[in-house]
């Protein structure tokens, strides 16, 4: 009753943006802070918290510690060897938790020394990742730390997975249940159960409501590991906060539900976003906070007489380049965030290590053209590019909110022009950045460019080369052909920029021994150094793209329709061609793990795999000699 009467004489918020748990800790998920950007210009009041990240650091705190491990001793009929052992030192877990997250966020620089002396408790994850310490330098104190700080705090977080909540994980919280689910009656279930991790951040979630007080709260699900949290949190404020309306949007909800037919979301949230939000939010924000009329909203579901129904005045909406505005971090713990070392190749660490500034380049993909690639949703075939003057205008604003000259361009592809007039503009304002994007490995990629590019401050780059095989790479209409790949990624490492590659598995109608072939032109990337990390992903059919339009001309058949009220976004299928793609998962993956570390580079390719395969087809020397050749011709 006392906080009611408190929240009374507050000044209200007219919206509460969310990122629910869990998300890189590294860094904000930038949704919250270009809506609040771009809402703020509009004359609206805007708020926004990571409750991720805040649910992290308290579950990661000496006062959780000391109730997390008891309840471990007292619940738990059968611990293992190791989660035995870090019970019985749980006074030195709780004695080294809280330096060591200072000292991934930053502040502690001086536990690095202690560290790498041997202070933290090391358990299984400390035993299958020592023959790595030796890529450290003598020198590399800081870094070796951190590698052996994130092996302490994954090991709690191990612990908590197995006894406390068994959906836990750093970057997603019930991942499972979020990769498209057909049926809502599947996850109504999970929304009611409860954990001390989900009481902890519905805590935080009330807290953050009382500290807000807002007219209208919005929760962003980018991923299938944010969709639980997201519905336990609406859930809550639905029950706890009657008359405040819900949203949910983002990248999940863009790709699942465009669909939507279930009402019985709508106990869980009163309207449901589609795209990048801004002027859904906008509409939707004129209606709660300034009864305006509902007939004037954008991309909006909501439940009207038991129905689902979707509302798109479309002279309301305007062009997506229209939507850019400066990103705002106001009321963002900005100096709290936690650094992981996940591994010891620096490419890899980008996505975990160091907090990043997100900016976009352009809204959608300047090729929109990939056959397994959502080509008919707006945030790929509607593109819209920022000019260069506006974009740096951005970043010397972002700099000075954030006090940090990290970037990170979370475009879908960076086109090779705008990446060169950016460079060229960077250079002549003398506006000194570390930055990185996703690329499409084309020609264009020039040695000049790509040496401007790293003067501008340019350190890594990413892109699919998906499947290196130019029959496949032409079939999936990528636009690019092995030789290319390798001119370009040869560029850009010697220009000194890392780069990461994309790539897939079990594309239609590919063959055993086009698995095989690509395994080994990857090989031999590595070999010639011409990237730094790489990712296997399995090929997945997904409804908006030109293959699911198309399935025939690609050589699959759709199984039965599994369309159903609540998500619809992967698509099941059949491959005419005989290949049991799953079977070359663990091998494929274990290679590139090894050649990112620099290890059995010369292995052949049978020795990844526990059944027959094929030898290469390709020659042991293509690349070198597509990079001999370039080099003769000159570039």
């Amino acid at each position: 009753m006392y906080t009611k009467i408190i929240i009374c004489f507050m000044m209200r918020t007219d919206l509460l943006l969310i990122t629910p748990p869990f998300s890189q800790p590294n860094t904000p998920y930038p949704a919250t802070v270009f809506l609040k950007g771009f809402l703020k210009k509009e004359g609206f009041n805007v708020d926004h918290a990571d409750l991720s990240l805040e649910t992290t650091l308290d579950l990661f705190s000496e006062r959780r510690m000391r109730e997390i491990f008891p309840l471990i001793g007292e619940k738990a009929k059968k611990l293992s060897r190791e989660h035995k052992n870090m019970l019985a030192k749980q006074d030195v877990y709780y004695s080294l938790i809280g330096k060591t997250i200072l000292f991934m966020q930053g502040k502690n620089d001086s536990f690095s020394q202690q560290i790498c002396q041997g202070i933290l408790p090391k358990g299984e994850r400390f035993k299958a990742t020592e023959g790595l310490l030796g890529f450290f330098k003598k020198t590399d104190t800081k870094a070796k730390a951190k590698f052996l700080a994130t092996n302490f705090i994954e090991e709690i977080g191990h612990l908590i997975t197995t006894h406390i909540d068994k959906n836990f994980g750093f970057s997603r919280y019930a991942e499972k249940i979020g990769i498209s689910p057909h049926s809502f009656a599947a996850i109504e279930p999970e929304i009611k159960k409860n954990t001390l991790v989900t009481d902890l951040f519905l805590k935080l979630l009330d807290k953050q409501i009382n500290k807000s007080n807002p007219r209208s709260i919005g929760f962003t699900i980018p991923f299938p590991g944010n969709l639980l949290a997201a519905l336990k949190m609406s859930s809550y404020v639905k029950k706890n906060y009657p008359e405040i309306p819900v949203i949910i949007g983002g990248g999940w909800v863009n790709t699942e539900l465009r669909q939507l037919a279930e009402p019985n979301l709508f106990d869980f949230a009163d309207f449901v976003c589609l795209d990048s939000g801004e002027h859904s939010l906008g509409a939707l924000l004129k209606m709660i906070v300034r009864d305006k009329k509902e007939i004037e909203l954008v991309k909006t579901f909501f439940r009207k007489n038991g129905k689902v129904v979707f509302a798109n005045n479309q002279c309301k909406e305007k062009s997506e380049s229209q939507n850019f505005s400066i990103p705002d971090y106001s009321g963002l713990p900005l100096d709290k965030y936690i650094s992981f070392s996940e591994t010891v190749n620096p490419m890899h660490n980008l996505w975990s290590d160091g907090r990043w500034n997100k900016l976009m380049f352009a809204h959608g993909c300047y090729w929109h053209k990939c056959a397994f690639c959502d080509t008919s949703l707006d945030y790929i075939c509607k593109y819209h590019p920022v000019s260069t003057d506006i974009l740096c205008d951005r970043i010397e604003s972002v700099i000075m909110q954030t006090k940090s000259n990290d970037f990170h361009f979370v475009d879908e592809a960076a086109p090779p022009k705008l990446l060169k007039e950016f460079a060229q503009e960077l250079i002549r304002r003398k506006i000194k950045i570390r930055w990185w994007t996703n690329i499409r490995f084309e020609s264009n990629f020039t040695r000049e460019l790509c040496n401007l590019l790293a003067e501008s401050g340019c350190i890594a780059v990413s892109g699919g080369m998906e499947v290196l095989s130019d029959r496949l790479l032409k079939k999936m209409n990528k636009g690019v052909t092995i030789e290319q790949a390798a001119e370009a990624s040869s560029n850009l490492s010697k220009a000194g920029i890392m780069v990461h590659s994309y790539l897939m598995y079990g594309f239609p109608t590919q063959t055993v021994q086009e698995t095989i072939d690509s395994l080994e032109i990857v090989r031999q990337f590595f070999k010639n150094k011409l990237i730094k990390s790489a990712f296997w992903h399995r090929f997945a059919l997904t409804v908006h793209s030109p293959i699911a339009k198309n399935p025939e001309k690609f050589g699959i058949e759709i199984c039965h329709d599994k369309s159903g009220t609540f998500a619809n976004n992967e698509i099941s299928f059949m491959d005419k061609s005989p290949c049991d793609h799953g079977r070359f998962s663990f091998g494929l993956r274990k290679a590139v793990y090894n050649y990112m570390h620099k290890s059995c580079i010369n292995y052949p390719m049978r020795a990844w795999f526990d059944f027959k395969v094929p030898e290469t087809s390709i020659k042991s020397t293509l690349i070198e000699e597509i990079l001999n050749k370039k080099e003769k011709k000159g570039s």
